[in-house]
C-alpha cells in the first residue's frame, strides 16, 4: 500500500476533556452499540474489544480493552485473565503491523480515573523513516496534530486489519 501519509488537523483538546469527563465510558458507550460512540472494530471475542481510534496520530492507531467494565489491570485482573487479554493484544499488534507499514509497534496503556477510565492498551504503529525526534512520545502526542481520516477509509483499514486475524 503506497498511499500519501494522511495530513494532520489541530486537536481540539477542551471538547475532548468535555467529552471524556461528562460523557459515559466511551468503551461501555461503544461495546452498547451507542451511535455516538460507534468506532470501527477490528477484534471482537467474548471478552474484548479492539478498534480504531477516533483521533489518530499514526495510522492504524487501535485501542484494545476487555468488554467488562476494569479500570485497573493492576487491581482488577487476575494474571491469567490479563495473559489472556494481553494475548489479544499481541494479535491484534500483529494484524495492524501485517496491514500496516511497521517499524516499531508502540504499546501502553493510557486514560486515568478522572477520564478514559475504562482499562485499555493503546497500539500504534510508527512507519519506517519517521524522523528520530518525531518518534516515540512526540509521535503519539495529539499535541502535534491529529490525522485527518475518513469514515471510508477507515472502515476499509479495519477490514483489512480482521483480515489479518
Amino acid at each position: 500500500m503506497n498511499e500519501d501519509p494522511p495530513t494532520r488537523t489541530t486537536f481540539d483538546f477542551e471538547a475532548y476533556g468535555r467529552r471524556v469527563r461528562e460523557g459515559p465510558c466511551f468503551v461501555c458507550a461503544f461495546v452498547a452499540g451507542r451511535p455516538d460512540y460507534q468506532h470501527h472494530s477490528v477484534y471482537e471475542d467474548e471478552h474484548t474489544i479492539a478498534f480504531l481510534t477516533r483521533y489518530p496520530t499514526l495510522l492504524g492507531y487501535c485501542l484494545v480493552a476487555p468488554k467488562a467494565h476494569i479500570e485497573s489491570w493492576v487491581h482488577e485482573m487476575a494474571e491469567l485473565e490479563f495473559l489472556r487479554f494481553q494475548s489479544v493484544v499481541h494479535k491484534v499488534a500483529r494484524a495492524l503491523a501485517a496491514t500496516v507499514p511497521t517499524e516499531r509497534m508502540y504499546s501502553m496503556s493510557l486514560g486515568s480515573r478522572q477520564g478514559n477510565a475504562h482499562l485499555h492498551w493503546h497500539l500504534a504503529p510508527l512507519p519506517p523513516g519517521v524522523p528520530y525526534h518525531q518518534q516515540q512520545f512526540h509521535s503519539l502526542m495529539a499535541e502535534n496534530g491529529v490525522l485527518v481520516v475518513d469514515d471510508v477509509a477507515q472502515a476499509a483499514l479495519a477490514q483489512r486489519i480482521r483480515d489479518q486475524h
